[in-house]
């Protein structure tokens, strides 16, 4: 009921702001395109590691038209019974009211392989034993706004929203508050400081009877770090962690670690 209700307040509050969006501008009814490859020493996902502490490496495509965007993100991982490779799919708009940039889109989470749970756990850490084949891919939406404070200084916060999908997923909430500073640029070296503060709460069905997260309800989460550009190129020097318990018998996908990611960023 809680899910329902904010997904519901969430939805009223998305075709208001776009009512009310400036979208009308020719200039902006174009077509764009962009392409960013990254190899890095950990995938994590608010938090938790899809590649059980290994290296990934992914391709995000975006295509764009106007405030509208269609994204396409692939990545190797190395999760349980997901399979060998993630596509997320991302159809948004990007309105902008007054000083706030806004975000607004539906994810599709897609897997390789369908989880068969008599082979063992799942990427959440659950096994619930049926002996059958279950289809993890899943659907959640998202809400993100960001506001400059001063030159070079952006704050924002994301709300996503998952419905009730079985095995796949159970109902959840996610709040994230971020943070971006662009620091002193040093010869060709464009250095930018970013964190993440996120809480994640989920509800329980009859596959998720504890909680979806590695079988906890709910935790918290974070990162800060620097990402360095230059020019089309960037690196990214990270240190992650969350709250999920330390008794936790899959906390090893979930506690402090560093993470570097470097990549290229191709616009035409």
């Amino acid at each position: 009921m809680f899910g329902r209700k904010v997904m519901g307040g969430a939805c009223a509050a998305a075709l208001a702001l776009f009512a009310t969006a400036n979208v009308a501008s020719a200039e902006e009814r174009q077509f764009g395109y962009s392409l960013t490859i990254t190899g890095s020493s950990d995938y994590l996902f608010r938090g938790i590691s899809f590649t059980q502490n290994d290296p990934t490496a992914n391709i995000y495509n975006e295509f764009t038209y106007g405030i509208a965007y269609l994204g396409l993100w692939t990545s190797t991982i190395n999760n349980g019974d997901l399979g060998p490779w993630e596509q997320d799919i991302y159809l948004g708009i990007r309105p902008v009211t007054g000083p706030i940039s806004w975000d607004i889109s539906a994810l599709y989470y897609l897997y390789g392989n369908r989880a068969n749970s008599s082979r063992g756990s799942n990427a959440h850490g659950l096994n619930p034993g049926h002996g059958d084949v279950f289809d993890t891919s899943y659907a959640e939406f998202k809400i993100g706004a960001t506001t400059p404070i001063r030159d070079g200084f952006v704050v924002g916060a994301n709300v996503y929203l998952t419905p009730d999908q079985g095995y796949a997923a159970t109902d959840n909430i996610s709040i994230e508050g971020t943070v971006a500073y662009d620091l002193p640029k040093y010869s060709v070296f464009a250095p930018q400081f970013t964190g993440l503060v996120g809480w994640s709460h989920s509800g329980t069905n009859s596959t998720y009877k504890t909680g979806y997260w590695l079988n906890q309800q709910e935790y918290a989460y974070w990162n800060a770090g620097v990402k360095v550009n230059v020019d089309k190129y960037f690196m990214d020097f990270r240190y992650s962690g969350t709250s999920i318990d330390t008794d936790n018998p899959d906390r090893g996908k979930a506690d402090d670690r560093f993470v570097f990611s470097a990549g290229v960023s191709l616009t035409p």
